[in-house]
């Protein structure tokens, strides 16, 4: 790859992208995280940056793992996440991101079968919890946690456990350091929920990250003076590649958010200016505004006028064929006739503000975006842009840009990246950017790998003038609107498996968690009501506080060994059978879940409302 990353040359891994990064602008700002002690941010440039994980690099020497070792990271994004994850790429190991939020259970499971070797965590609660879900791991030799002044037990057993100080201090300057790795090395293993119920890794490469990189690079272009606000979890593979990764190549600056619950005042204060996040974010601040706008008729008015205006401003800018008015005379009434700046000092500046005031590329992925919110935040001036991908792919495929934006469709396919439509209109993509496969599965890699190197995606989609529309899935996954994929099929086994649910029925799609119906067994509801002090007779007792408590209750000890995201958070209760005679079971007994969707709307459209 000839100058991929422009003012850096060429770079065949992730060591050597940061390396050069440091030679290029070592006083360049790099990194900020807060400082809760200090009360303040603390600054790294790019030269102090390596100069952190060269020491984190030579303590991870002074453990003497074997060649490729897997590391597994549970730590929040910050500073010390960066450093552990550079240094066990610079050391040729492999680096294991694990989700914060996971369950014990998930976790063990993902330790064992990727045979990890160290475990670093924020907390020894964690890493404790980990240990006794009961998962034997014959590999860990080491946990470190990374918590200042947490007082550790003894080491016993094979495991050796450290502080974070005590390890650094291992480390002399001396230290001599193994080999860095090879572009086809592996550079991650992600772990990515499938039709199995259990996660599987996905292997990707250092030139897998590299490629996906140099490509996003050409078509995102941040540069030097842009600043990243890094708040999606670094286990996720769009987090590492487009927020942390790519600023890295372009010498941009990224903060680490102090926390989700204070990152509305994160972005009034860090003022990023490019933004990296899957619709959950937006979907906030759009309700928000909502809630806010349901008390003044007056704002309500100003508001709808200035997305419709200001949508069709958009369209027009972007060649894309004007919409007709349709209703919005009525919902904007007399404010349509305000002109724009007016609207847009009135209702736009004021949104604008609450995501700093000075995005200039606003990336969304992970997960579909919904038209109602893209019409929203493009029609009052949000730059915002929508892109695709998987964790196969490093992950993202493509993305529209600010001057080529149909937020209609996913964008066009990345440079060096090929897409083409396969059998019952399947996506499917070849190039540098597609996994090497997945751990110790080849049957699995072989079902979605050909050997001509084209990947199947299993989302069904269409290429028009060069652009991708997704259209649906072929595979039963729920993707959350935090980007999350649970496989239904296999999470409504596991909570049928308790003899209060006959039947089950999850939803989430674009959702920000996952919700259930189920169908009580009569003789367990009796019971379960009689302890409850309710009447199973009547049909409230079925929404009851104290009956849809339990029932959740009985459901995360069900889900209890799948990952913490796929274990529903609301419930609808019913005691009507699902039937092949009232069309929602099929033949072979497996569930209509267009009928069953259709039929429950409400009840699922209130799960998610209520809360």
């Amino acid at each position: 790859m000839t100058d991929a990353f422009p003012g850096l040359g060429t770079a065949h891994t992730v060591p050597e992208l940061l390396a050069l990064r440091a030679r290029a602008t070592p006083q360049g700002e790099a990194y900020q995280e807060w400082d809760a002690a200090a009360g303040d941010w603390k600054r790294l440039d790019w030269a102090q940056a390596l100069a952190r994980v060269q020491h984190f690099s030579r303590a991870l020497a002074t453990i003497g793992l074997p060649q490729a070792a897997r590391v597994a990271i549970l730590l929040p994004n910050g500073l010390d996440a960066m450093s552990v994850d550079q240094a066990v790429l610079a050391t040729g190991c492999v680096p294991v991101p694990l989700h914060a939020i996971d369950n014990p259970g998930s976790i063990a499971y993902i330790l064992a079968d990727a045979e990890v070797s160290l475990l670093v965590v924020a907390e020894l609660a964690q890493w404790e919890r980990v240990r006794d879900a009961g998962t034997s791991l014959p590999h860990l030799q080491a946990v470190v946690v990374t918590q200042a002044g947490a007082p550790l037990p003894a080491s016993s057993g094979p495991v050796q456990i450290f502080t974070l100080s005590d390890w650094l201090g291992r480390a002399g300057d001396q230290t001599a350091l193994p080999p860095g790795p090879a572009p086809e090395d592996l550079a991650a293993i992600v772990y990515t929920s499938g039709t199995t119920g259990k996660p599987k890794g996905v292997m990707l490469t250092h030139a897998n990250v590299v490629a996906d990189v140099a490509a996003v690079l050409a078509r995102v272009t941040p540069t030097p003076q842009d600043v990243f606000l890094s708040f999606l979890p670094l286990s996720h593979t769009f987090e590492r590649t487009a927020g942390y990764y790519l600023p890295m190549a372009a010498g941009s600056s990224v903060v680490y958010a102090r926390s989700v619950a204070l990152l509305a005042e994160d972005l009034r204060n860090v003022r990023p200016t490019v933004l990296v996040s899957v619709p959950r974010i937006y979907e906030r601040v759009h309700a928000k505004v909502l809630e806010t706008l349901s008390t003044s008729p007056f704002k309500k008015r100003l508001f709808d006028a200035a997305q419709d205006k200001g949508w069709r401003r958009f369209r027009a800018r972007q060649g894309l064929a004007p919409e007709p008015l349709g209703d919005a005379a009525a919902r904007g009434g007399w404010a349509r006739l305000l002109p724009w700046p007016l609207l847009r000092a009135l209702v736009a500046a004021p949104l604008l503000e609450q995501f700093g005031g000075r995005v200039r590329v606003a990336v969304s992925g992970g997960a579909p975006l919904s038209p109602a919110i893209a019409r929203c935040f493009l029609g009052l001036g949000l730059p915002l842009v929508q892109g695709y991908g998987m964790t196969e792919t490093t992950p993202v495929v493509s993305v529209n840009t600010l001057d080529d934006n149909d937020p209609a469709t996913v964008g066009r396919a990345l440079p060096g990246v090929q897409v083409r439509i396969g059998e019952n209109r399947e996506l499917q993509v070849a190039g540098p950017i597609v996994m090497k496969g997945y751990w110790k599965r080849p049957a699995d890699t072989a079902r979605v790998l050909g050997a001509d190197g084209w990947l199947s995606t299993g989302d069904q989609a269409e290429i028009v003038d060069g652009r991708i529309r997704i259209l649906g899935r072929l595979k039963e996954i729920i993707v959350t609107s935090t980007g999350e994929k649970v496989p239904p099929g296999d999470l409504e086994l596991a909570l049928t498996a308790d003899p209060l649910f006959d039947q089950a029925f999850v939803v989430g799609e674009d959702r920000p968690f996952i919700a259930a119906v189920v169908v009580l067994n009569p003789r367990e509801w009796a019971r379960l009501a009689g302890e409850l002090g309710l009447d199973p007779a009547r049909a409230q007792s079925l929404s009851d506080p104290k009956a849809l408590r339990a029932a959740l209750e009985r459901m995360e000890r069900r889900a209890a060994s799948f990952p913490r995201y796929a274990v529903p958070r609301a419930v609808h209760l019913s005691l009507t059978p699902w039937t092949i005679e009232n069309a929602f079971m099929t033949p072979t007994l497996k569930l209509k879940r267009n009928n069953l969707m259709a039929h429950f709307a409400a009840a699922i459209e209130s799960l998610y409302t209520r809360r």
